[in-house]
């Protein structure tokens, strides 16, 4: 008798205990040795891109949380591998994160492997999925063709006249520019920037016809009428004359893009506890869901469970659709 109400009395106490972490600030508690000073938060694209706007708000929000300094630092280049590649080096900590979108993270694995030395499933900790956008292709207000169709028509009447701007090789824009090219017989040029703002500067310049960048990174040139949407991965309701190419009779979609949080491999559980749970509240804040949706952006919180095996999906489609489309073998 005694035994079994020492061992009630035991359950209950951890019981308690558990709902005390729960309700914890998240600096007290199971992470009290976790964060030690500022930590960097490496953002794989380019000042002004999607992530990076993304990135600096969620920024904010998760140093108020930890009570340390999150510090946004911009690692551009090779379609997202560049910044990719510095937090897989990266102590294993957990100073140092990362938010990437699936550029680095499946698409440049399937069409230049030979270039990333990394695989996130085994080399990073994922810690979760955080926003989606649609992608979408655009071209100057004033440029002569107005929808897709008149553009394919002109790249094949004016063969390497067309140019479309990406983020670069390897990146969601370039897979997107082969695959149309592939699908209709176009003659898209791909032209890769270090991130999204510098292609739309190179767009509005007249450097370029074209680019293929995530929503986000042009939703305001889109409201003003200085670019021109002419197909996008899925229908946004801010912009609902912008058609897919299912919609406008194409066998594929142009795909979308998301980003996700991670930490280098082998961290702490510590580390992984505290920061999956202030990531989780800070990707749930409506006031930053909000925010983003106003610039095309979506907030759609996904758990680290979830995030690999969308990796894991998506690397598969990815590589089984470059296959069907002849980009690689």
């Amino acid at each position: 008798m005694i035994s079994a109400n020492l061992f009630s009395l035991r359950t209950i106490l951890g019981f308690l205990a558990g709902l005390a972490l729960l309700s914890a600030p998240l600096h007290q508690g199971f992470a009290q040795s976790y964060p030690k000073g500022a930590i960097t938060l490496v953002i794989s694209q380019a000042t002004g891109d999607a992530t990076d706007i993304a990135g600096r708000a969620m920024a904010e929000e998760l140093s108020k949380l930890l009570r340390v300094s999150v510090v946004p630092i911009n690692r551009a280049g090779a379609g997202g591998a560049v910044g990719t590649e510095s937090v897989v080096k990266a102590p294993k900590d957990g100073q140092t994160i990362l938010l990437a979108n699936n550029a680095s993270l499946t698409y440049r694995r399937v069409l230049e492997p030979e270039n990333v030395s990394y695989d996130p499933a085994r080399d990073l900790t994922p810690l979760g999925v955080s926003t989606r956008i649609p992608s979408i292709v655009a071209v100057r207000g004033d440029a002569p063709f107005k929808t897709l169709g008149e553009a394919l028509a002109y790249s094949k009447a004016n063969p390497g006249m067309l140019r479309v701007g990406t983020v670069g090789a390897g990146s969601v824009g370039d897979f997107t520019v082969q695959m149309i090219n592939t699908l209709t017989g176009a003659n898209f040029i791909m032209v890769p920037f270090k991130g999204a703002a510098p292609g739309v500067a190179a767009l509005l310049g007249g450097h370029v016809e074209g680019v293929a960048v995530a929503l986000g990174a042009i939703a305001g040139q889109l409201k003003s009428g200085a670019l021109r949407g002419i197909a996008i991965s899925t229908r946004f309701p801010d912009f609902p004359a912008v058609p897919t190419m299912f919609e406008m009779g194409h066998a594929q979609n142009i795909p979308g893009v998301w980003f996700a949080f991670f930490a280098p491999a082998a961290i702490s559980p510590e580390v992984n506890y505290t920061l999956v749970s202030a990531l989780e509240r800070v990707i749930k804040d409506p006031a930053i869901a909000a925010k983003l949706l106003t610039l095309g952006m979506v907030q759609d919180y996904g758990s680290p469970e979830k995030l690999l095996a969308e990796l894991r999906d998506e690397h598969l489609a990815v590589e089984q659709l470059a296959r069907r489309a002849g980009l690689v073998k």
